[in-house]
């Protein structure tokens, strides 16, 4: 036994809290014809008479009164099930993930945490990886992406900033090795192979030769160690860089961060909380 819809049971609850099959059409605002159609159904579904028609309307049967008050408590469920879920959707609390670059932790984290300080129910997983998280498969709510604008379909981007990127050295580098006028003179901690599209690793590919590189670290604790100590130049995050000296940078190199996010999420609060925070 299968009832067809939902809708038979809802025109029953109107029926039974109206008494008439023209007070339940003019509470679900369809014609009478539609009810009864839709109460002749139910019964016949159910094999069991559900109303006593009469000249004064529509009484429930004991049948009918097992089914409406089951229905009726269903409904109920429903119904705050409902409000439940718009009500969650208007909060910024809940589970909230993050794609990023590794060497853009110093740069984000702060935004964030000044995020969670702000609301308190938030649970963040910040992930860094060079791959790109499928966001319509919702592996991330927002992610921050460099390089050009991305362009995938149902993905909404907006501008995060212009990163400038600066190659730094110690005092103590720069005394024994001289300015940065040729590449070619010096040597490099330079990021792996996953920043490879970036402008400034794209500048230094055609100047400098394999013995140019001193280093190659994905993570910016290592380059940073290797520049302090004196051994090579590279690029940090300016937050890295106090005590350093800043030897070279140009426009060229500068670093577009986009923001990216879903359509179907872009304009839930949550989201939008979020990208306000990023853009800082």
């Amino acid at each position: 036994m299968q009832i067809e819809s939902w809708d038979d049971i809802r025109v029953a609850l109107a029926v039974a809290r109206t008494g008439t099959v023209s007070g339940a059409a003019a509470e679900l605002g369809v014609h009478h014809a539609t009810v009864i159609r839709r109460i002749d159904a139910l019964e016949t579904a159910l094999r069991a008479r559900l109303f006593q028609r009469h000249t004064r309307g529509y009484a429930l049967t004991e049948a009918g009164r097992t089914l409406l008050a089951a229905a009726g408590a269903a409904d109920e469920r429903f119904s705050q099930m409902a409000t439940q879920i718009a009500g969650a959707g208007e909060r910024i609390e809940g589970d909230l993930i993050v794609t990023s670059l590794l060497e853009l932790t110093d740069l984000v984290m702060p935004r964030l945490i000044g995020l969670m300080t702000r609301h308190p129910g938030l649970r963040l997983t910040y992930a860094t990886d060079a791959r790109l998280f499928r966001l319509d498969a919702g592996e991330a709510h927002v992610a921050i992406r460099g390089g050009p604008k991305p362009t995938e379909a149902d993905y909404v981007v907006s501008a995060m900033t212009r990163a400038p990127q600066v190659l730094y050295a110690s005092a103590a580098y720069l005394d024994r090795h001289g300015p940065v006028t040729d590449p070619r003179d010096h040597r490099f901690a330079l990021p792996g192979p996953d920043a490879r599209g970036a402008p400034l690793m794209r500048w230094l590919q055609d100047r400098i030769s394999p013995d140019n590189i001193l280093l190659v670290a994905a993570e910016t604790d290592a380059r940073e160690a290797v520049i302090r100590a004196g051994l090579a130049i590279g690029a940090l995050p300016e937050g890295r860089a106090h005590g350093l000296v800043p030897a070279l940078s140009l426009p060229e190199w500068d670093s577009h961060l986009w923001l990216v996010t879903h359509v179907d999420l872009h304009r839930t609060p949550k989201v939008q909380a979020v990208l306000a925070a990023l853009r800082g």
